[in-house]
């Protein structure tokens, strides 16, 4: 296959948990001629879920990259997580990638994971194809979860395909554009290709007609050959339908049943017409080493500029993720890690197929392959041609909600439990590894309990250490209330060199930590200025005391002072930190809590008692309306009383009923409250 940049694919499949994600990539990969056996993710052997602790969970944890070629197309595929716990590595591969499938059950619709996965896309602009998978299964309804993906989403779906049958009369699907049926008989791999059938024929061709009408203003000739009551043929229609797609016009739908390899080829057709190659992206945006935005177009010939999307500790070192946005990549090349400075030589360059692999001499623009030899980068980090450094945005990481203490079974494992966590943080920037100040205890902190159990199942498969996890605790915040102004002057003299600085700050609330200097005539000298903000900084990260970060603040240095002998960068660090602190009492902090947004599917008889649970765990239910597989009610309810929860709901529904949670926001914890977790810490 000759290789260019226009065929080119760089796709995610992204889901809601158990919405069949990783069945359907079996199935792309057995229909490519990839593999030659489908794997099932309950039997725990599919290509995809290759790590011991995906096989024993039944769930994708790590997003995992493939590729292969399909109808001229050299097609780079990454399945990824549909738990809310590994949300952060749907973002990262989002941010690498060029397209995505979007997968639904058409037995749930829209649900929770799908919503947060879709605002995650949307947030990157990613072009989508929606495709509507479990049509075989008890319940499948393609209109509805059509209407979902309009009326939840927002989005414009573009229908290319009818089912043909529903539940266990799935027999095919009918292709709109050519006005084809597509049949699978008997179980066979490839379809039997026919005329609509007479009874479908009026409701494929209105379909057809509002597929026209859903793109036809994609381009203007087409536009005027409608108008003029022309027909559409099928090349056009498809070039319009591609068009619709990479501009964000609307999101082409399809359907079938993975599990059954029915309309799995056409959704391939349709990755592969419709779904943008690196040349159908914009330019990417950094800064050089001027602080200018710059931009590139993906262009081989342009200097090297790639981003690290992931990084893992391998027997064989450590394998780096990495998407090349300009230039070309070459086995033993010296590139710079434009974000820390630090160069680095590439090793060995992959592409990837799960845990296999094969080796490449060179990559270039609009690749996405695995590098190793890369000593010391992280997922966010740019790689850049070192005579013309361009720092690109890292990546969005989530906060970790919940922490726990991870104790080692004994001394002699304290060490390579320490190292084994460091590894894993490394590899999982929403991972947090921390210190207890009072206890001396290593903390681990997360985006929920699962996340922090697989963390230590894979502790024990990878390095063999066993460790405990202590119980679960809520990661609290702090948060200013109003503006304090601060004027504090260290002063210390025992013989020898003293210690002299004085900062005058003004502290207020805001969304994130902002430092700003508006030091004017040298009242403090410059080479001091990095001092100041290291001390406010170390404050705002510990709080009043009690363990909790401070979530927000812009804080101002107006004026300050100094000592042409007695003043040091130390001396300044140490002034700002205590008059960051200082300036807490002034400040009026207060506690915040996650609120988890919480759905919960019950059948309708035990919705009562669902809600009234709810309730008494400090919860408020924002909405309750009957869905397709049951009663949806949505609430937001605080992480600290969220513990434990899948049992009581067990209980509650005799076993029924489902939930999903998700960080929705933080909220003021009620006062008494606040006094009793103070008081505890």
């Amino acid at each position: 296959m000759t290789r260019t940049l226009h065929t080119i694919r760089n796709i995610g499949i992204m889901a809601h948990v158990d919405a069949g994600k990783t069945t359907l990539t079996e199935r792309i990969l057995f229909n490519a001629g990839r593999i030659h056996k489908t794997g099932d993710v309950h039997t725990g052997n599919t290509e995809m879920d290759s790590r011991a602790v995906e096989k024993a969970h039944g769930i994708t944890i790590s997003a995992a990259a493939t590729s292969l070629e399909w109808q001229g197309c050299d097609i780079t595929i990454i399945d990824t997580p549909g738990h809310v716990d590994f949300t952060i590595e749907v973002e990262r591969s989002l941010r690498v990638l060029d397209g995505a499938v979007a997968v639904f059950s058409a037995v749930s619709g829209v649900e929770p994971q799908s919503e947060t996965v879709w605002h995650q896309a949307n947030r990157y602009s990613t072009p989508r194809i929606c495709f509507i998978n479990k049509m075989d299964s008890l319940g499948a309804d393609f209109e509805g979860c059509v209407a979902d993906i309009r009326d939840r989403l927002g989005a414009d779906p573009i229908v290319v395909q009818l089912p043909i049958g529903a539940e266990s009369d799935l027999s095919g699907v009918i292709e709109l554009i050519s006005m084809q049926a597509l049949i699978w008989t008997d179980g066979a791999t490839e379809p039997q290709i026919g005329p609509v059938p007479g009874t479908l024929m009026a409701k494929a061709q209105k379909a057809r007609q509002m597929l026209v009408e859903d793109v036809v203003d994609q381009d203007d000739h087409a536009l005027a050959h409608y108008l003029e009551g022309k027909p559409i043929a099928a090349d056009l229609l498809t070039k319009l339908v591609r068009l619709a797609c990479i501009n964000g016009a609307g999101v082409p739908v399809l359907a079938g049943s993975a599990y059954r390899n029915i309309g799995v080829q056409p959704l391939m057709d349709a990755i592969a017409a419709y779904c943008p190659s690196p040349l159908d992206r914009p330019a990417v945006e950094g800064r050089d080493a001027d602080g200018t935005p710059v931009q590139r177009a993906t262009d081989p010939e342009a200097p090297l500029l790639g981003l690290v999307g992931k990084t893992k500790q391998t027997q064989h070192g450590a394998l780096s993720t990495v998407r090349l946005y300009a230039g070309r990549l070459d086995k033993g090349m010296a590139v710079l890690n434009a974000t820390t400075g630090t160069r680095e030589r590439v090793g060995r360059i992959l592409k990837m197929h799960a845990d296999d692999h094969q080796d490449l001499t060179f990559a270039q623009a609009g690749d996405v392959v695995a590098v190793m030899g890369l000593k010391s980068v992280r997922a966010g980090d740019t790689l850049s041609d070192p005579k013309a450094p361009v720092v690109l945005d890292g990546l969005v990481c989530p906060d970790p909600v919940i922490e726990a203490v991870v104790e080692a079974p004994d001394a002699a494992s304290q060490s390579k439990l320490g190292q084994a966590l460091v590894a894993m943080a490394r590899e999982d920037p929403s991972l947090r590894v921390g210190t207890d100040t009072e206890t001396g205890q290593t903390l681990v902190a997360g985006m929920g309990e699962l996340h922090l159990q697989i963390c230590l199942e894979e502790i024990a498969t990878t390095h063999g250490v066993t460790a405990k996890l202590g119980q679960p605790r809520v990661a609290y915040r702090e948060a200013l209330t109003r503006a304090a102004t601060v004027d504090r002057t260290l002063r210390k003299q025992s013989g020898g060199p003293g210690q002299y600085a004085r900062v005058k700050l003004v502290i207020e609330p805001a969304e994130d930590i902002v430092f700003v200097n508006e030091i004017t005539g040298g009242a403090v000298p410059s080479e001091f200025i990095p001092a100041v903000e290291a001390g406010v900084r170390a404050a705002l990260s510990t709080g009043t005391g009690h363990g909790w970060p401070i979530s927000g603040a812009k804080v101002r240095l107006i004026d300050g002072a100094f000592h042409p002998n007695d003043s040091s960068a130390t001396a300044f660090e140490r002034c700002a930190r205590e008059a960051t602190v200082e300036s807490f009492a002034q400040a009026g902090v207060v506690v915040l809590e996650p609120l988890m947004k919480v759905d919960v599917t019950s059948p309708a008889d035990h919705v009562g008692a669902v809600i009234g649970d709810l309730n008494a765990r400090r919860g408020m239910v924002i909405s309750s309306e009957a869905g397709k597989a049951g009663q949806q009610i949505v609430a937001h309810v605080p992480l600290a009383n969220m513990f434990g929860y899948v049992g009581a709901l067990r209980s509650l529904s005799r076993g029924r009923a489902t939930f999903a949670m998700v960080l929705d926001h933080y909220a003021q914890v009620p006062g008494a409250l606040a006094k009793e977790l103070r008081a505890a810490t």
